[in-house]
């Protein structure tokens, strides 16, 4: 391969080669160790390696993918099209041929590990009171001398038997609503929509006679990396099932102002981003229900909480203007709208959409849920609620202030542009620990509750195999790497010399940590390597960071307690982020997780009406704190590139875990540079 070479980079796992002109994806994701599935060895037959080629320009990737970058549609594309169909966009990766630079998304329908998205539905009790209730009402017949419309007497049965004023009617259940009537012989069931306790209702579904197939709704918390879903029953507000995709967007760029960059240079990029996440969220929609062995059209009602851009694309609504100050929304209030609205064709025509309020241009509406359903307004004592994702979300606040700020992490901390890294799926390690003495780790799989030196590992985990790294077990890889001496506070991996174990090697100019190699059965070698490292100082520092502005803000220095939100906040160890810095010291038992707190305010949302009432009062009463035009981020962000901190004096961290003083330098030598000095800290 030559640098003339077309140049192919693969999304969402960032990984790029050059390849020959002609050379197939599938054998080109496979020389990459691209996690494209193919059950037919390449011969057009199983469809298993559908890919999504993107056009236009990357900034991020530093690619312009042109037409013409991929061969043509080919015979036996045709041919499985014409039998079974393709989605639109989509190529076989088997026939798809590279020609020119290009970028290309693997589905997650087309990868061998699928994703877990660990966005479960925390257990929490919520008052039902939801906006949509259904009602069952018996009809007069009509009557040739009282001349009135089956919908005007819908309205008087709901008047007489239920003492309902007044209400109107979607059009699209008016337009069937004359057979629904005939076939429950005039008796039938409505669903009734309010958008706010004194509001008109609205029939937004009818049923022939008593329906008892019941009524759903889905709570969405609509993340630039996943899409988690939880379909709730809106009589118990029991959720039914849970599930989450991969954000078909991140091909554009995997984080958000790679999106926004991409929507600026490539016209018509922003209705691209908009198409790709809604045909995502029907195909959740699609899944959940068929999880959940219901009828699609008895979902009528959806809450979505999403950072500001994802709004904006969600909505169709041009980003651009929020990747400049002064970062202005095109709406920051809650909007109400219908699922023929936004394209989900998955959901009735009619069923309701409710997105809640903006807090500020960076600080979306995921933030907004967080504070619905974390109630950090209402706490006595000051607590720090970061919820981690790719663009973190962090609140600080007690009784009589509550502050707000964005700060972009990356996507580092969910195993992306990670050299071993992947997404959360059975096989990806997801917890490490290291001996300080022998240097030598243990781990934990995703689908294996042992421990990798336990009896019944390797045979538990010999269907998956030991196939990556996900977002928990690369912070506490590092974190490990830190407690046994085998990195220095500025995050350089040591020698083996100056280690003492053949698991440090070289790697170019720098040194990489051997976690797992399984080269010798065909399997991947899983590493830690510097690059990986620079990585997560890079991610942690930006949390770290814009904690600290808001403590800065609130005139503080340390705060009483601290909430993990987010996808990791059930997986990551309070320990191990305190060891790598990722937020401020406090003491271990202070340290707890929400879970997804996002999807549970969505759920409350959902579920409560008057819930929704509060959040719009909340989000007015936030300090927004902007952290791109803050110059003390960038030294917050500076110092927190050491681990765990060059400033903060981490005196908690002292009592639970003994850090090394080590310094490697970089001549190759084999000296110690200090790896024999150690104290505690604090």
């Amino acid at each position: 391969m030559s640098q003339q070479d077309p140049l192919v980079v693969f999304t969402p796992s960032g990984k790029r080669g050059r390849f020959p002109v002609g050379t197939p994806v599938l054998t080109a994701a496979r020389q990459l160790g691209v996690d494209l599935n193919s059950v037919c060895g390449g011969r057009g037959i199983c469809s298993k390696c559908q890919i999504t080629p993107g056009y236009g320009e990357f900034s991020k990737h530093g690619v312009t993918a042109k037409e013409g970058a991929l061969s043509d549609w080919n015979a036996v594309e045709a041919r499985y099209d014409e039998k079974r169909g393709l989605k639109p966009g989509r190529r076989l990766g088997c026939q798809a041929k590279v020609q020119g630079d290009i970028v290309i998304d693997v589905p997650p329908e087309s990868q061998v590990h699928r994703q877990v998205v660990r966005k479960a539905a925390s257990a929490r009790v919520i008052e039902m009171d939801p906006a949509t209730r259904l009602y069952y009402i018996e009809v007069d017949e009509p009557d040739m001398h009282t001349p009135t419309g089956d919908l005007e007497r819908v309205a008087r049965a709901l008047k007489d038997q239920w003492e309902i004023a007044q209400i109107t009617c979607a059009f699209p259940v008016l337009s069937r609503l004359q057979p629904v009537l005939r076939k429950g012989k005039w008796a039938i069931t409505v669903a009734l929509h309010k958008t706010t306790k004194d509001a008109t209702p609205q029939i937004i579904a009818a049923w022939p006679g008593l329906h008892e197939g019941g009524l759903y709704g889905l709570a969405i918390d609509l993340g630039s990396t996943t899409v988690a879903a939880h379909l709730t029953n809106l009589d118990t507000g029991e959720v039914v099932a849970s599930s989450g995709i991969m954000n078909p967007q991140i091909r554009f760029g995997e984080d958000l102002m790679s999106r926004v960059s991409y929507a600026m240079m490539n016209p018509g990029g922003d209705a691209e981003m908009t198409r790709a996440v809604r045909e995502a969220i029907n195909t959740l929609a699609e899944e959940i229900a068929k999880e959940a062995q219901i009828d699609p059209s008895l979902i009528l009602e959806t809450v979505f909480v999403c950072n500001p851009v994802m709004h904006h694309l969600l909505l169709g609504i041009d980003p651009v203007e929020l990747g400049q100050a002064p970062f202005a929304l095109a709406t920051s209030n809650h909007l109400n709208l219908t699922a023929r609205d936004l394209d989900l064709t998955t959901l009735p025509a009619s069923a309701q959409i409710h997105l809640l309020p903006c807090i500020a241009g960076h600080v979306g509406a995921d933030a907004a849920a967080v504070a619905l359903s974390e109630q950090p307004g209402k706490s006595d004592d000051l607590v720090l609620i970061v919820d981690v994702g790719t663009n973190a979300e962090i609140l600080l606040g007690n009784t009589t202030r509550v502050l707000a700020c964005s700060s972009p992490t990356g996507p580092a901390f969910e195993g992306a542009q990670i050299s071993s890294g992947q997404r959360a799926a059975p096989g990806a390690i997801e917890a490490i620990r290291i001996d300080p003495v022998t240097k030598e780790p243990r781990f934990r799989v995703i689908g294996c509750d042992k421990w990798s030196d336990e009896d019944g590992f390797w045979d538990e985990t010999a269907a998956t195999g030991i196939t990556g790294i996900c977002g928990s077990g690369i912070i506490e890889a590092v974190a490990e790497l830190r407690i046994a001496g085998l990195l220095d506070p500025s995050g350089l991996i040591g020698s083996a010399a100056q280690t003492g174990t053949d698991r440090c090697f070289a790697e170019g100019r720098t040194n990489a940590y051997l976690i797992h190699d399984a080269t010798a059965e065909g399997g991947p070698r899983i590493t830690v390597t510097q690059g990986d490292i620079r990585a997560i100082q890079l991610a942690k520092s930006a949390l770290y960071a814009g904690a600290r502005l808001l403590m800065d803000e609130m005139g503080v220095d340390v705060v009483d307690r601290v909430v993990l939100a987010g996808a990791f906040g059930a997986h990551i160890s309070a320990k191990h982020a305190m060891v790598l810095g990722m937020i401020p010291d406090v003491p271990l038992d202070k340290v707890s997780s929400a879970g997804n707190a996002a999807g549970t305010g969505a759920r409350i949302a959902l579920c409560n009406l008057a819930a929704r009432a509060e959040i719009e009062r909340t989000v007015r009463q936030i300090t927004k704190v902007e952290t791109a035009i803050e110059p003390r981020f960038q030294e917050h962000f500076v110092a927190a590139n050491a681990i765990p901190h060059a400033t903060d004096p981490f005196p908690e961290l002292g009592k639970v875990v003994t850090l090394p003083v080590v310094g490697f330098n970089t001549q190759g030598d084999g000296s110690d540079g200090g790896r024999v000095r150690r104290r505690k800290r604090g």
